[in-house]
């Protein structure tokens, strides 16, 4: 069995090719092999999902193929390049990286465009498994500054998810995928909290003063376009503050331990794992 994991430099990537690194036959997909992290037992090939003829090397003799794809516009291209590949090799499951409410009518563009590309992998005549992940722990590295954290949520609670055990759940169905055959999951962290609360856990990591400050989508469509964010992205992410802050992502379920055998990290263990880099920000 060989497993080909794209996106291998991203967040959830990076830990799932840590999963598996020696223990199966592993490939990590990269358009630039100089950028490409340096696992014992992970091969590193270079292609890019938006140039489907670099892909036919890199697909060759894959059997499971763990498919995501960055945030952006073309997504569903990439997607529908990477099961064509797929197919023309023989790829016998795919595992998806889709996002928390991916639907046709999910209140985010990213949201409706992984729900095309989740469509596309249902109806490709492949084994397929869904992921659908709620917000990524990770993302609140990027949200503090100095004494402030800023964020998606307004002041709603969230059951963010540590990326780490989004990588063992994936992880998980990579190695034994014809259990996970036709199943959707949504893996969520243990409890919902608001960003104030995370505020909180953060201070008490640092020991040093934390607190949130909330922003209405505008003021966060504005501060990323100042930030030099790209129009699509920063208005995606307006979307998203105004969705989070209605409640939409206010739920938790089992899906971690389900699959991974194993209960997920709470932002309290999560804030103690990155309390240097919560620190230095």
């Amino acid at each position: 069995m060989t497993i080909l994991i794209t996106g291998a430099n991203g967040t959830v990537s990076r830990e799932v090719l840590r999963e598996l690194a020696g223990q199966q036959s592993v490939r990590a997909l990269v358009r630039d092999a100089a950028r490409a992290s340096q696992l014992d037992g992970v091969d590193v090939v270079v292609g890019d999902l938006d140039r489907p003829r670099t892909l036919i090397p890199a697909f060759e003799g894959v059997t499971t193929l763990w498919l995501l794809t960055p945030m952006g516009p073309t997504a569903p291209s990439q997607s529908m390049n990477a099961v064509w590949a797929a197919r023309q090799a023989g790829v016998r499951h795919i595992v998806r990286l889709s996002a928390i409410g991916a639907a046709h009518d999910a209140p985010t563009r990213n949201g409706r465009l992984h729900a095309l590309s989740d469509a596309e992998v249902q109806e490709s005549g492949i084994r397929w498994t869904i992921l659908r992940p709620s917000h990524f722990m990770q993302n609140l590295l990027a949200a503090k500054a100095g004494e402030h954290l800023y964020g998606l949520f307004g002041e709603a609670k969230v059951g963010l998810i540590d990326a780490r055990d989004i990588a063992t759940v994936g992880a998980a169905i990579l190695v034994a995928p014809e259990r996970h055959e036709g199943r959707i999951y949504t893996p969520t962290g243990p409890e919902s909290i608001t960003l104030h609360q995370a505020a909180e856990d953060i201070a008490r990591a640092t020991r040093k003063p934390v607190r949130y400050a909330p922003q209405s989508p505008d003021e966060v469509r504005d501060s990323l376009l100042q930030a030099g964010l790209d129009e699509w992205s920063a208005e995606v992410l307006a979307e998203y503050r105004a969705a989070y802050g209605s409640g939409w992502g206010d739920f938790t379920n089992d899906h971690v331990e389900q699959v991974a055998g194993r209960a997920p990290r709470s932002f309290t263990e999560f804030a103690d794992d990155h309390r240097e880099q919560f620190a230095n920000l």
